[in-house]
């Protein structure tokens, strides 16, 4: 019976040794990590240079996500009504994005054609096609390869604004990158 207690006594104290030893270790590893910053402090005192002051370089991995990232914030290129000429105020942003493609050639793009619902869709889908392929004639016309650039038209079935007004309209004839 004495050893049945003993025994009991020992499975609630070994445990509670062991909790109280890993409490201790923390604070040992709090003095240790202050004695570093002190060390550290002291170095760049003498030195004068900051050694936490160092930013880790960027993966070229990073910087295209990045790049992406913000060529996905303007990727849509906005037509007149039944037109597929890109207006002049759209370079910038076809020039940003052709020079992304160009320095990344594995990269790939898709360009979608979109219109408003007026017309047949029949029609709608050949106008958004001639939109597409605007687009992607341009980024070619600035050094796009060719094998980079897919177009597709979705004519009226995707419109931005669900809506039938000039404004609605006006944002639903367009052309959109898509990487």
């Amino acid at each position: 019976m004495n050893a049945n207690k003993a025994l009991k006594s020992l499975f609630i104290a070994v445990p509670m040794l062991t909790l109280a030893a890993c409490s201790s270790n923390q604070g040992a590893e709090e003095a240790v990590d202050q004695q570093t910053n002190q060390q550290q402090e002291q170095q760049q005192d003498q030195s004068g240079v900051d050694v936490g002051a160092v930013e880790r370089q960027k993966t070229p991995e990073e910087i295209r996500a990045e790049k992406v990232a913000e060529l996905r914030q303007e990727n849509m290129i906005f037509f007149a009504f039944d037109d597929s000429r890109i207006s002049s105020e759209y370079a910038q942003v076809l020039a940003a994005h052709a020079d992304f493609l160009v320095e990344n050639p594995n990269v790939t793009v898709t360009v979608e054609g979109h219109c408003d619902e007026r017309g047949t869709p029949e029609y709608n889908i050949a106008l958004g096609e001639r939109r597409a392929k605007a687009v992607a004639q341009y980024l070619q016309n600035l050094g796009v390869s060719s094998s980079q650039v897919t177009t597709v038209s979705y004519g009226e079935e995707k419109p931005l604004i669900n809506a039938s007004n000039n404004d609605a309209y006006a944002k639903n004839r367009r052309g959109v990158l898509v990487y």
